[in-house]
């Protein structure tokens, strides 16, 4: 049917999340309904400013290098993301987001 989802941080969502599941497994909730619902459960990716990555790599006390293997990324386009030159998108964001909610570890 539908996986669990991972953004967990709501005990209350959690709850919400396992009925819906479980009024989908029953036939009350169409599967398009529960699409929307888990669509609506999915951690949110924000833009991210070059100050907040920088000091996203520096609470996680990790190098540019280092981080930049974590993120499956060159290491320069880290140095660029910080400087402001790029802004990173798609799955780099996605990391960051993931980064920024649950630390280093989350992605690792």
């Amino acid at each position: 049917m539908t996986k669990p989802i991972h953004k967990r941080e709501s005990g209350i969502l959690a709850t919400v999340h396992k009925t819906a599941v479980g009024l989908a497994r029953a036939n009350v909730i169409d599967k398009a309904t529960m699409r929307e619902f888990d669509e609506l459960c999915l951690t949110p990716v924000e833009p991210m400013a070059p100050e907040e990555i920088k000091a996203l790599r520096e609470r996680e006390q990790v190098s540019q290098p280092v981080f930049a293997r974590y993120l499956n990324v060159r290491k320069d386009a880290v140095s660029k993301w910080e400087r402001g030159e790029k802004r990173p998108d798609g799955p780099s964001l996605k990391l960051l987001n993931l980064v920024r909610a649950k630390g280093l570890r989350a992605i690792a």
